[in-house]
């Protein structure tokens, strides 16, 4: 987002540059040519008063002329009246003056007093350049002094004034690019931020809060998320209270059913149903557990998978001795925090390894194998068995007698911690996200 907002304020800023650039270019030339010309005309005015003076002969205009073409640019050449040309003319000659000057020889003594006549410039485009044309009157007729500038004479003073404006453009474009970078930042930030926070709620953090700092609408964005995950925890703590205390209320009838399951007199029946009122004692005892959790845990419970997987390993040692099994661990030496509770993580390995025992031939070894990924925690159970049936995922399936909640258990465990759960032919994979910390 920052760089959208970067670009797209460089590139305003680029069509303002150029709206201005491209007028103030015109501008610049037309000026530039104009105080050539200007400047010429001066030169040309020069001459013409050097000219006009009776004392001054062909050699001392030629010397003079020849003396300022060393400071002045352009060729200067001046046109005698009796036809004859001086200095370095333009292509095509020194045309004679269109308005000649009052000339001495007109017979009023005033006209020969005073500084030389001299009539009005004229310009004109002479071979890709410009010649300026003075006309002057002398003691012998009138005479034309002419400048002639080449374009790049004309143009001679454009490229500073071209490399200052581009200077010029060059900083608006450069503090265009500061300002639209802490623009950006003001506004990319606490927006980006607000997208993290979003997505750790989407992940199960309920804890993630939203900056409420930055523009006023950024700000509002940030206020009504947050009030949002307010909202969803205040339903999430009465929803899980309200399992749980229902959960409790079952406990009152549970009781009095083993009261009369004692009271039995087939001892061997009392025994069965017995068993079966502790497993639901005990399931619903882990119903309470977990709606009790985020009091407990936090919104995004954590655990030891390493640890986890140690004890429920620990747990079936004997079973599988009693059946001349072996069971190896693989496990990784530091702990490995991973987004689930260790009730769920450990009931999930037991659905998987209780599949091996009841589905495999006594004798039959297995293998729990964790390793660490890059975002997440690998736990392979695999056996030397049959192997596994096709569709044997689903819920509810079975093909040997069981109730086929197991692999649908270690399923949901993994789902639930942001991972997967992928079943092969001989082994199952259980893949967990890692936690943040404990």
């Amino acid at each position: 987002m920052r760089r959208r907002i970067l670009l797209l304020s460089v590139g305003m800023t680029t069509l303002v540059v150029l709206a201005f650039a491209v007028p103030l270019v015109i501008l610049l030339r037309s000026t530039t040519a104009n105080e050539s010309k200007d400047a010429a005309r001066y030169r040309a005015e020069t001459v013409a008063y050097y000219v006009g003076d009776r004392d001054h002969t062909a050699d001392d205009i030629t010397a003079y002329i020849q003396d300022a073409a060393k400071d002045w640019p352009g060729r200067v050449s001046v046109k005698l009246p009796n036809g004859s040309t001086l200095g370095d003319p333009p292509p095509g000659g020194v045309p004679s003056p269109k308005q000649p000057p009052v000339n001495y020889n007109d017979g009023d003594d005033d006209n020969k007093k005073g500084p030389p006549k001299i009539g009005e410039a004229d310009y004109r485009d002479v071979g890709g350049g410009t010649a300026i044309d003075v006309g002057v009157d002398t003691r012998d007729g009138a005479a034309s002094v002419c400048i002639y500038l080449t374009a790049d004479e004309v143009y001679a003073g454009l490229v500073p004034r071209l490399l200052f404006l581009i200077g010029g453009s060059l900083l608006v474009l450069l503090l265009s690019i500061v300002g639209a970078e802490l623009v950006s930042r003001r506004l990319a930030r606490p927006l980006e931020e607000t997208a993290g926070t979003a997505e750790r709620l989407a992940q199960g953090d309920m804890d993630a809060r939203a900056p409420t700092t930055g523009p006023a609408e950024v700000a509002k964005v940030g206020a009504a998320l947050n009030g949002l995950a307010d909202r969803i925890d205040e339903v999430i703590a009465v929803e899980r209270e309200a399992v749980a205390d229902l959960s409790h209320r079952l406990r009152t009838p549970l009781t009095a059913l083993r009261l009369q399951v004692e009271a039995l007199p087939d001892r061997a029946s009392a025994e069965e149903l017995n068993t079966q009122v502790t497993s639901l004692e005990r399931n619903l005892t882990a119903v309470i557990s977990a709606a009790r959790r985020p009091q407990r845990e936090g919104r995004v419970p954590h655990c030891d998978a390493v640890e986890v997987t140690r004890n429920r390993a620990a747990f079936w040692e004997p079973l599988f001795e009693d059946q001349g099994r072996e069971l190896t661990l693989d496990l990784p030496s530091p702990p490995a925090l991973v987004r689930s509770s260790a009730e769920d993580l450990g009931a999930a390995l037991d659905a998987l390894v209780e599949n091996v025992v009841a589905h495999t031939p006594d004798g039959t070894s297995a293998r729990i194998t964790l390793t660490r990924e890059q975002n997440g925690v690998r736990i392979v159970v695999a056996d030397k068995g049959p192997g596994i049936p096709l569709g044997a995922g689903e819920r509810g399936r079975s093909d040997r007698g069981s109730t086929g909640l197991g692999l649908d258990i270690a399923r949901r465990c993994a789902e639930a911690a942001g991972g997967k759960l992928s079943i092969h032919r001989n082994e199952v994979v259980l893949t967990l996200r890692t936690s943040t910390g404990a």
